[in-house]
């Protein structure tokens, strides 16, 4: 065939130099999909929260515009269209909706900070904002692939290039997973991303109209009666054994996420390992799948074995998630470089999940090559199979991360993917050619397919015999792994665990060390303990805009963990009303109860109400405002709270603070870097140009800070503070300060660390974090392995100055104070 000669009514299969071509363009399109994913979720989030809730609305949002898109096409699309032209069209679209959102996403903020409410109250909003964003762009992406396979001829050897396709698409989102995740957000920030994502769109369409220029095609003339003759009866059981296929695959990624989560660091670098590897599965293993669809009598018992291969590739990652990975003698601390970690955690990665992805990348073109019609528009079943399986992604996906894990647990939840994995290879062994034969709707038969036998029943039974005994063999969660993640192996003091829980966020534990002192793990690292150190910063964001403020009434917590900083404004008299805000139900509900004694029994008072809502969310839609604001988010290399570290994040609070009112906000040293630490410090005095630091440190060395911002100059009268600390009143306070080691506010005030101007020279090359390059993650994720605390708090101390306009009081308590801190006024 030549390059001018018209393409036969059924489509034709690519020759060896025109398909490369066209896998080329796909793999581009699934880069800019992936691109594009992680680019709107990140603006997305910060509009409506991160909760799983939120999180839920914009993957099935996402996903649901994929399916919906598969199907529609096929319906709204003439055949007679060019099939590579209306592939360009597509392209089009979701270039100019990815620069759209890019545009208007501040506006969209807006309204719906306007029209919505804190809390879950707003999800209805929260779901219009996620189908306004996201339908259109993704309805265009899952129509990709129903639209060229028009232009593939519907015989075995053209369905198995549909399978090609589709995972020359997964790895380019491999691709797309990588550039974003390790270089076009760290480097750049989301505008480029968008503008590299939307480059792409624009290159894949002029290729695809250069193509469809050179290759022509005739109308198909059965494309009328295509288009009115009903499914055909025998695809339904490939459908079911499809979307069951989609259930389990994103059911197991997010537990396996979760898990792998704990045990590499939360990072956004390896969230993206974790996210390209699975992807990268799915992608190589639908290539074997198309290469095994190409020469099987019956891809309908090869979609099945994969099923059945499938319930001990599932229980071969739960083994290794519980009992071998989370001990491998690995002391992340050793290395000086994070890219040596990275391949670590790739290897990993690679020899927990890429088998069983593999096995459902290899599912999606055995379904099609089940079920596809030959000589018949092949759009409309290959939309059916995409459709089916992104269905059952989505419910997964939702399923497992609101209901399933939270009530079963992980161990279990795998259970059901293993017994479900079975359920689908019986699906899939319907008696598909009776099914046809009865119909009467002239489909051929699958080639060389006797029906349902023996051979089906010894496999079917055997697969859901398989599955019981696998299933009782996964292992429960180690509660070690929860507690002390990635820092695990290198454990050696013996504790005992109080509490292990999994929410809908994160998983959570508490436990005793042999000394009695309580911590609090979330995210596979503490968060909070009762050890000396940690309950005296814990107070310190609390006792310090409370004794700052001359009446303070109401206050914002942003985070519970041990509940000791609420606990610390129950000592008040004046505090009327504390608001705390946490992302987690277990934290407030379950860990906070453990450490009644260190946090006043905060959750009973009734001055105290808890929010269920990302603290962003709640700042964005509150119409409250309050005398003091303190924030202890989880450390900054966590994916997604720099958010909570942000310029953006800080003018929100600054606008929700009455006047004279005080924010705090916690910064760690430990496990940091000078630059990750001077970003935070450059991001906060940005807002608060008159802010300080205040330090807490053990024995002299650096270990975390508190930061203080206000409106306007910080004014501490000593004598006042003095006065007010000896009143009746005011002694459930001051025993708070001295249980940890302040037994008057100058030994709480000796903790200052220095102020904004003392800082400039230092942070003039500091990287702001702003919403729109997220800068800080990048930063922080580079650092979590290193020790460098004690350098950092040493090259704070060097450029404090002892500010005379601050502090005021009779010359004794200066004298004193200038004693504590160690300076000589200058």
């Amino acid at each position: 065939m030549t390059e001018s000669e018209q393409i036969p009514p059924g489509g034709f299969t690519p020759s060896p130099r025109r398909f490369p071509i066209l896998l080329a363009l796909f793999a581009a399109s699934g880069c800019a999909a992936l691109i594009y994913e992680i680019v709107w979720f990140q603006m997305l989030e910060l509009v409506i929260g991160s909760t799983a809730l939120s999180l839920a609305v914009l993957l099935g949002t996402y996903m649901g515009g994929m399916g919906l898109g598969s199907l529609l096409l096929p319906r709204l699309v003439p055949e007679r269209r060019h099939p590579l032209r209306v592939y360009a069209g597509l392209e089009l679209i979701i270039g100019t909706m990815g620069l759209l959102l890019l545009l208007g996403m501040p506006l969209i903020g807006r309204l719906y900070a306007w029209g919505a409410g804190p809390g879950n109250a707003g999800l209805p909003l929260r779901a219009l904002v996620g189908a306004v964003c996201l339908l259109l762009p993704t309805m265009a992406m899952g129509a990709t692939l129903p639209a060229v396979s028009r232009w593939i001829e519907t015989t075995p050897r053209g369905v198995s290039w549909m399978g090609y396709l589709y995972g020359g698409n997964t790895l380019g989102a491999v691709g797309g997973c990588l550039l974003a995740g390790f270089y076009l957000l760290r480097v750049h920030d989301i505008a480029v991303a968008t503008l590299t994502a939307a480059a792409l769109n624009a290159a894949v369409a002029v290729l695809a109209l250069a193509m469809a220029a050179r290759n022509p095609i005739t109308a198909p003339a059965s494309a009328p009666e295509a288009r009115s003759v009903s499914p055909e009866r025998g695809q339904g059981a490939i459908l079911a054994a499809i979307g069951v296929s989609g259930f389990c695959a994103l059911g197991a990624e997010v537990i396996w996420t979760r898990l792998l989560s704990l045990m590499l660091g939360g990072t956004v670098y390896a969230f993206s390992i974790i996210l390209a590897v699975f992807l990268a599965g799915l992608g190589i293993g639908s290539w074997i799948g198309s290469a095994a669809a190409r020469g099987s009598s019956s891809p309908r018992r090869a979609l099945a074995v994969c099923q059945a291969l499938l319930t001990a590739g599932i229980a071969w990652t739960a083994f290794l998630l519980a009992k071998s990975l989370p001990f491998w003698p690995i002391n992340t601390m050793l290395s000086r470089s994070p890219w040596s970690i990275f391949q670590l955690d790739l290897v990993r990665c690679l020899w927990a999940v890429f088998l069983p992805a593999c096995l459902w990348g290899a599912s999606f073109p055995l379904a099609l090559a089940a079920v596809v019609p030959r000589g018949r528009d092949a759009a409309r079943t290959v939309g059916r199979v995409y459709a089916s399986n992104t269905a059952g992604a989505i419910l997964g996906s939702i399923l497992f991360s609101l209901l399933l894990i939270p009530r079963l647990g992980t161990p279990n939840a795998q259970r059901l993917i293993i017994f479900l994995s079975a359920v689908a290879c019986v699906i899939a062994l319907a008696p598909l050619r009776r099914a046809e034969a009865s119909s009467g709707s002239g489909s051929a038969p699958e080639r060389g397919d006797p029906g349902f036998g023996t051979g089906d029943a010894v496999l079917g039974g055997t697969a859901l015999l398989l599955a019981v005994a696998l299933a009782w063999s996964v292992p429960k969660l180690p509660w070690e792994l929860v507690a002390w993640g990635r820092s695990l192996p290198m454990r050696t003091a013996p504790a005992q665990a109080l509490y292990v829980g999994e929410g809908m966020n994160s998983s959570v534990a508490v436990t005793k060390l042999e000394g009695g002192i309580l911590n609090f793990h979330v995210g596979g690292k503490v968060e909070a303990s009762s050890d000396p150190t940690d309950m005296r910063l814990e107070r310190m964001l609390g006792h310090l805009p409370a004794l700052l403020h001359p009446r303070p009434k109401s206050v914002l917590i942003v985070g519970c963990g041990a509940g000791v900083t609420a606990g610390t404004f129950t000592t008040y008299p004046s505090v009327e009303r504390i608001v705390i805000c946490e992302i987690e139900p277990l934290i407030p509900q379950v860990v906070a109860r453990f450490f009644g004694l260190e946090n006043h029994g905060v959750l009973d008072d009734p001055r105290v109400r808890v929010v269920f809502d990302d603290a962003r969310h709640f700042i964005l839609t509150t119409r409250e405002k309050f005398d003091i604001i303190t924030s202890d988010p989880i450390h900054p290399w966590i994916k997604g709270s720099a958010a909570l570290y942000s310029r953006e994040y800080f003018e929100m609070g600054r606008s929700h603070l009455n006047p004279g009112g005080l924010i705090t906000q916690w910064v760690p040293l430990y496990e940091s870097t000078p630059d990750t630490v001077k970003s935070e410090l450059a991001t906060f005095f940005s807002v608060f140009p008159g802010g300080s630091i205040w330090g807490n440190d053990i024995d002299g060395m650096g270990y975390d800070v508190v930061l203080l911002g206000q409106e306007g100059p910080l004014l501490v009268d000593l004598d006042a503070l003095e006065a007010r600390l000896a009143r009746p009143d005011y002694q459930a306070a001051a025993r708070s300060l001295t249980d940890v080691g302040f037994t008057s506010a100058f030994g709480l005030f000796s903790t200052y660390a220095g102020q904004a101007p003392d800082f400039r020279s230092w942070l003039e090359d500091a990287a702001i974090n702003r919403d729109r390059n997220m800068r800080l993650q990048y930063l922080a994720g580079l650092g979590l392995n290193t020790a460098q605390s004690v350098r950092i708090y040493d090259e704070i101390l060097r450029r404090r100055k002892f500010p005379e306009g601050i502090f005021t009081g009779r010359d004794d308590k200066m004298a004193l104070l200038k004693e504590l801190i160690g300076l000589k006024s200058k």
